[in-house]
């Protein structure tokens, strides 16, 4: 099929994947983002340093994770020299060391760290996808570049929304992405006013999955403390019991 590269385009592949790899292989064909598709180009032409030998994916990162998941952990976007490296969301980089380390924890994952797609991470429960799917400048998408990549998002929630039953929010970019999941997916109308994020926040409804909200983990939490491991294990640990994940 044709490579989507306008926001039309990627609403209709995005309204025909059958599954989640007949999406994952779409989302990852996409160049509808010229700004982000010279981007992610860019940074696997130049390459970190530390990576000079490796060969980047340089494409947008599909989700990963469990189809019949009961959990889905929200973020951003893809690291530059992370997801856009390595080809599998929070793989390779500070941020996924510290969540795979809790999810690991929480018992949501097999091992504590993901350093490339082959290292044989497995998720129990849980889906990891992000509301970008392209590794932004300065890991910061603009809204028309949200707005064009959220039919990937909206797909993917509804593919797997049989056994969804609680989203994790990484930051106040993916609770702010989950508003038109609501109208798009599960025919419900956003609250108004849109609840506040906070880490912690719970917005709970009775047609759709339980909303919680987790600070982000970048370097810039986890190093300066906002975001501790203990942090991370509260929410995990709800999102178990939300969810009904022994």
């Amino acid at each position: 099929m044709a490579e989507p590269r306008t926001p039309g385009e990627v609403v209709a592949r995005a309204a025909r994947a059958t599954d989640l790899a007949d999406l994952d292989g779409a989302v990852s064909d996409c160049f509808a983002c010229p700004r982000l598709v010279a981007w992610r180009e860019e940074v696997a032409r130049t390459r970190r340093a530390a990576f000079r030998d490796q060969e980047y994916w340089g494409r947008p990162v599909p989700g990963f994770g469990e189809p019949a998941a009961r959990i889905a952990v929200l973020g951003l976007a893809p690291a530059a020299h992370g997801g856009n490296r390595t080809g599998r969301i929070f793989t390779g980089d500070r941020s996924g060391d510290v969540l795979f380390a809790a999810l690991h924890r929480a018992g949501l994952a097999n091992q504590p760290a993901s350093v490339a797609v082959d290292d044989g991470l497995a998720l129990r429960d849980t889906r990891i996808f992000s509301a970008v799917r392209c590794a932004p400048p300065d890991n910061k998408p603009t809204p028309a570049e949200r707005d064009t990549c959220a039919p990937w998002l909206h797909r993917e929630i509804s593919l797997i929304r049989p056994t969804l039953r609680v989203v994790v929010a990484l930051g106040a970019f993916a609770w702010a992405a989950w508003w038109p999941v609501l109208r798009h997916v599960y025919d419900v109308r956003p609250p108004s006013p849109r609840p506040a994020f906070g880490h912690g926040a719970h917005c709970s409804g009775t047609a759709a999955p339980e909303l919680l909200g987790c600070y982000h983990v970048s370097q810039q939490n986890t190093f300066t403390g906002r975001l501790t491991p203990g942090m991370l294990d509260d929410v995990f640990a709800r999102a178990k019991v939300l969810a009904g994940v022994d």
